[in-house]
């Protein structure tokens, strides 16, 4: 029989220290415990030791530690000692809120947590509060809520807006915060940080518990915690737990040719099918949706037992997925192929192993995904790497030995955006009138808004009430009005209305609903039918009647487009497309870049991988030189009466984009006569009309002149005015901030309505009044995402006075995989990797390897 995923599936049993006595826990508990032959762990009674005397504690600790017990048992033991609510009595609001970045996570714990409070005969109600509950459920939970509510971000900023919050909260005593790092970093995160300061003044004894198993800085996520002071910082409390066993990862040992470039990996699959063979239960992750429909489809057509294989990403529908996640805890699958939905720490039976197909771009990612693979802290988790190209083997090593030791790399929770404030202070709005200065001071405790100025805050004020000087004169942008007594509320219950319709911070880009129509007697297409989940709109768009697509593990003809509906049927075809989802890709972190750039420069490093990868570099340091970790090299030669510029930044995809527009930018000015550029996660190359190689010989151009800092001035001002680049992100700003609004009362904007909104009033604000405080969020929004300028900027400063050129007359082994990116069929992106034409790469090879 399993045991409940709250707690680790090895022995629980372990001596208790001397200064942590065990009689903090009530008798109940203690029996409890002893029936199951377990004791409680020292750093769940420390932490529950912290919590009695008042203290907001971080617990960083390993998978299968249980860690969410630990975060649970300062509520259940204060809930036991008070008892059930006597009939008749006074209103008694919510106890304790756990949040969780999604939504499975949440119904999880429930099932989980129901069984051990059960088994005690506790006096506790706990219920869910997602999207998906019903919305009688949540109006009853306002009116009788239950003890423990677990939840998410978006429901928080909900019930926080509401008018009732003061009584719904009045009792909160505990915030539990699941897997922690991966909730902060984000937009959602700062949402949720927002709303920790609201509750903290809604409930001023408030205390929150943060659990994370991944944390690179330990002190910023104890700052988060709590509410910042004017002066000085303000710590929660930390309690870490050390052990834990070391992962069991290998690369998978394949006799296949690994290929020069793509991100299929479609070489490995029979390879990966012997080992699902040899396995009760795999998860198998990928980095993108497409990835995963790729991979399930490919594993079919191998699948010669029949096993029971699923397929699980965040554009299924939802009952699909509840299906596979039964499956799951059942243990009746052998394999499910999963994005990041399955990150997280839901115990979904008895997984034996862990299959990455494609480079993790991160190590804390890697070891959290690994940490799905038998979740018991005194046993190795088991996970396998399949890199899905030659510069991928190295990164997976990178993530491998960074494993091992112990390394993090989780993002930074840096400065809140501002679309994310405005949305909060318009929700503050919708639950009563506020004060300025107290609000200001209320928004400045939560560590994203720390260094807010008054003078930025007030600018948004005047954007929520106004829109702004240039919007100003239109009614429906006033969202907020002031009263006589100076105090700022909402212009009219439409508002509010509107502002719960389309609160959050996931834009995602305009979908579709996926349904399997029939075809009836007369040939035509009918009503009804399944709906296998969403695809993206621009897709569907890019589609002729009859094109097939694979989705939901399925290949699908396109029929046409019904209202908000894509209608399919099912078909057969070897070549199908597949759909691109927007965002899907990771970035790759600057710690493992930096690790690839170390391996390349130590060849005892390069000793560790495969023959293939091996051969092909030592050719690269023959016929050119390997990029040395402290330099950047510059490789020029002639191909197809063009002229290639090859760079080996190693910096992440979005750097080297950015990089390659202003380059070109420059070199058009010097007359090198540029025609494009693509760029990888490892390498950029920008080809042209003009010998760059004879260039930079005769001094024409001057590399160092090329690399200047102040590539990152003008030049980067010119090219993001006539970039489309910042419409894009001002988009995604202007549905956040609630200027734009994509949900109306029974019905939705087209992707195509709000674009054409979004750009008229972006067009307005440029020419009327370009430092708009949203158009200075979006820049702020493109500087740390699709731009990436901190790590270019970064870049720069440590390349100077060394840049090394290699004047070549062919291309170089190394060069290859970002050549044959150029010229890639754009509709079907990334998942078409495999679709290039392979006479022309093989050529490319050919001539590399000479």
């Amino acid at each position: 029989m399993r045991r409940p995923s709250l707690f680790p599936k090895a022995s629980y049993i372990r001596t208790v220290s001397q200064d942590q006595p065990t009689p903090l826990l009530p008798d109940r508990f203690l029996r409890w415990f002893a029936e199951k032959g377990w004791t409680p762990r020292p750093h769940q009674l420390d932490l529950l030791q912290r919590a009695e005397k008042g203290e907001s504690t971080l617990l960083i600790a390993p998978t299968g530690a249980g860690k969410t017990l630990a975060g649970f048992l300062p509520a259940l033991v204060d809930l036991s000692r008070r008892g059930r609510k006597p009939p008749g009595s006074a209103f008694r609001g919510v106890h304790t809120l756990y949040i969780s970045p999604l939504k499975a996570l949440a119904v999880d714990i429930e099932r989980n947590l129901l069984k051990p409070v059960s088994e005690m005969g506790l006096a506790v109600s706990i219920e869910t509060r997602t999207g998906d509950t019903p919305q009688s459920k949540r109006q009853r939970q306002k009116l009788n809520p239950p003890d423990i509510m677990l939840t998410t971000p978006e429901q928080v900023a909900l019930l926080i807006a509401n008018g009732e919050a003061s009584r719904f909260f009045k009792d909160l005593r505990y915030v539990v915060l699941d897997e922690l790092h991966s909730l902060v970093t984000s937009k959602r995160g700062h949402l949720l940080s927002l709303g920790l300061a609201r509750l903290r003044k809604l409930a001023p004894a408030l205390q929150t518990i943060g659990l994370s198993a991944t944390v690179a800085d330990p002190p910023e996520l104890q700052r988060w915690l709590v509410a910042q002071r004017e002066e000085g910082e303000n710590l929660a409390g930390l309690v870490t737990v050390a052990g834990g066993a070391k992962p069991n990862i290998t690369i998978l040992q394949t006799e296949e040719r690994i290929p020069w470039a793509g991100h299929s990996a479609r070489y490995a699959i029979a390879d990966v099918y012997k080992v699902l063979q040899q396995f009760s239960m795999t998860i198998i992750f990928v980095n993108t949706r497409s990835q995963a429909e790729r991979v399930f489809q490919d594993l079919w057509t191998v699948n010669d037992d029949n096993l029971p294989i699923a397929l699980h990403h965040g554009s299924l529908d939802v009952s699909q997925r509840r299906k596979v996640e039964q499956a799951m805890a059942e243990n009746r699958l052998r394999a499910v192929v999963a994005t990041s939905t399955l990150d997280l720490g839901i115990d979904w039976g008895e997984v034996d192993l862990v299959i990455h197909v494609g480079a993790p771009k991160g190590a804390s990612r890697l070891a959290q995904r690994i940490g799905r693979a038998n979740h018991r802290m005194d046993e190795p988790s088991r996970a396998i790497l399949v890199p899905a190209n030659r510069f991928e083997v190295m990164e997976c090593q990178a993530a491998l030995d960074a494993n091992y030791l112990g390394a993090q790399d989780t993002q930074a929770v840096g400065d809140g955006p501002l679309d994310v404030l405005a949305q909060h202070m318009l929700g503050m709005a919708c639950a009563e009138a506020f004060d300025e200065d107290a609000l200001y001071a209320e928004i400045t405790s939560a560590l994203p808004y720390r260094n807010l100025s008054r003078e930025t805050f007030r600018r948004i004020v005047d954007f929520v009430a106004t829109g702004g000087y240039a919007l100003r004169t239109y009614e429906r942008y006033a969202r907020i009005r002031q009263t006589k007594e100076g105090k700022w509320r909402v212009s009219n219950p439409q508002v509010a209305q509107q502002y719960r319709l389309n609160l959050g911070t996931i834009v995602e880009e305009a979908m579709l609903n996926v349904r399997l129509a029939k075809r009836n007697h007369l040939g035509s297409l009918g009503r009804g039918g399944m709906t296998l989940g969403k695809v993206e709109e621009y897709f569907v768009e890019q589609l002729s009647q009859g094109d097939t697509f694979l989705f939901s593990g399925k290949t699908l003809r396109f029929e046409g487009i019904r209202e908000s509906e894509c209608l399919v049927s099912n078909a057969y075809s070897e070549d199908p497309k597949i759909p691109a989802y927007a965002g899907g890709k990771f970035p790759l972190s600057t710690y493992l870049a930096d690790q690839v750039r170390a391996m390349l420069d130590d060849r005892a490093r390069r000793a560790a991988l495969p023959d293939q990868v091996r051969d092909w570099l030592e050719i690269q340091r023959e016929k050119s030189m390997l990029p040395r970790r402290g330099e950047l090299l510059v490789e020029t030669f002639p191909r197809a009466k063009k002229f290639y510029m090859v760079l080996y930044p190693f910096e992440g995809r979005l750097a080297h984009q950015t990089l390659g527009m202003l380059l070109t930018r420059r070199l058009e000015r010097l007359r090198a006569k540029p025609l494009g550029f693509v760029a990888t996660d490892y390498a950029l190359t920008i080809w042209g009309l003009q010998d760059m190689g004879r260039m930079i010989a005769t001094g024409t151009l001057r590399l160092s002149e090329l690399f200047e800092e102040d590539l990152l001035g003008d030049d980067l001002e010119a090219w993001l005015n006539e970039s489309a680049m910042l419409k894009r992100t001002f988009r995604t700003c202007a549905i956040i901030a609630g200027l734009i609004e994509k949900r109306h009362p029974g019905k939705e904007k087209t992707g195509r309505q709000v674009t054409v909104s979004t750009d008229l009033i972006y067009d307005v604000l440029r020419s009327h009044e370009p430092d708009h405080i949203l158009l200075q969020a979006t820049r702020m929004d493109a500087a740390t995402g699709l731009l990436d300028l901190q790590r270019l900027g970064d870049m720069l400063k440590r390349i100077k006075g060394h840049i090394v050129h290699k004047a070549l007359e062919h291309v170089s082994p190394l060069a290859v995989p970002v050549m044959l990116e150029i010229g890639r069929e754009s509709v079907s992106g990334e998942a078409q990797d495999e679709l290039l034409a392979e006479a022309a790469a093989e050529e490319l090879i050919a001539e590399a390897m000479g």
